[in-house]
């Protein structure tokens, strides 16, 4: 090594016009619970499953979503609509038990592109931490969007296309 090298002076002056020119450039963290972030359009977050224009669930059960699932984190059991249900269920099938893992859940999108109802979506919402592994589990209780505060998913619906002649 010649002295130059041995002695590391260049070295040590070139780290330190790395970390000079570093020292004055905007810092990229962000402050949370008083600034929030802004997400992609395509973000995939908490899910949530929609109601129609009249308020009714319009989740019939099929399975195709927990079926799609390659984590299979999604769990239904189906029940039949009874008499005096027709405002809360559009078909005569409806979950009557439906729950999303999250802890399970990978946030592929699968869920969402499996159904032909067009009732699961994933939102721009986070997943809030928990403390107890059995908070994670997301039941229908957590998931239907109320009918007073609905979820704004026009950004992810699908858009139909159609073919001109």
């Amino acid at each position: 090594m010649s002295l130059k090298e041995r002695i590391y002076l260049p070295a040590i002056l070139g780290g330190m016009k790395i970390t000079f020119s570093h020292f004055f450039k905007k810092p990229v963290t962000t402050a949370y619970p008083e600034k929030k972030r802004e997400f992609s359009p395509v973000y995939r977050g908490r899910h949530v499953l929609k109601r129609d224009e009249e308020g009714r669930e319009r989740c019939t059960a099929c399975g195709l979503c927990a079926l799609a699932c390659p984590a299979e984190a999604i769990t239904m059991i189906a029940a039949e609509r009874k008499p005096g249900e027709e405002n809360l269920y559009r078909e005569e099938k409806y979950a009557e038990n439906y729950e999303i893992n999250m802890l399970r859940c990978i946030f592929c999108g699968m869920c969402e592109e499996a159904c032909p109802k067009e009732a699961i979506f994933l939102t721009d919402r986070l997943v809030l931490p928990e403390q107890e592994r059995r908070d994670f589990v997301y039941g229908k209780d957590r998931l239907v969007e109320s009918v007073e505060n609905r979820i704004d998913i026009s950004k992810r619906q699908i858009k139909k296309y159609t073919i001109e002649k």
